[in-house]
């Protein structure tokens, strides 16, 4: 693959009322084809290439090139006890659920938002049984000093 990159700006302006270009273009020669790219400019201060920093280049209506922030994309809340998504609670980034309504971030049950229906479900049965055991464990002893 034989790729040369060669900057070239537009031509000098003809008179001393015109601005000088400032767009310059790449012309990239790879394999059989020669592709014309134009240079783009960062709209924010931050020059890294990190995860908060992601750009995509899009075009504008003016037919110009320009950088695209993209935002983080949200995941959905996860139940505290199985680490499933939580069914009925809407996926954002953490600062906008302050925005939101309370139906947006919550389900009409018992620990609705934070543990999944499965998970409820099975807190309220293991809460029963230790009940029971407690009756039977009172049964039992009271059984025992009649005898």
């Amino acid at each position: 693959m034989n790729r040369a990159v060669i900057a070239i700006a537009r031509s000098p302006p003809r008179s001393l009322h015109q601005q000088p270009p400032t767009a310059f273009l790449h012309f990239v020669n790879t394999r059989n084809f020669i592709k014309m790219v134009e240079r783009l400019t960062l709209r924010k201060r931050t020059p890294y290439n990190t995860k908060s920093n992601r750009r995509r280049v899009i075009k504008t209506p003016g037919g110009k090139l320009r950088y695209l922030h993209v935002k983080k994309l949200p995941t959905s809340p996860k139940c505290g006890d199985c680490h499933t998504a939580l069914a009925g609670v809407k996926a954002l980034r953490p600062r906008e659920y302050a925005t939101v309504s309370k139906t947006n971030k919550t389900v009409q049950r018992a620990y609705g938002g934070s543990r999944c229906a499965n998970c409820v479900r099975t807190r309220i049965i293991r809460a029963f049984l230790v009940e029971e055991a407690k009756v039977v464990k009172l049964v039992v002893k009271a059984a025992a000093s009649k005898k």
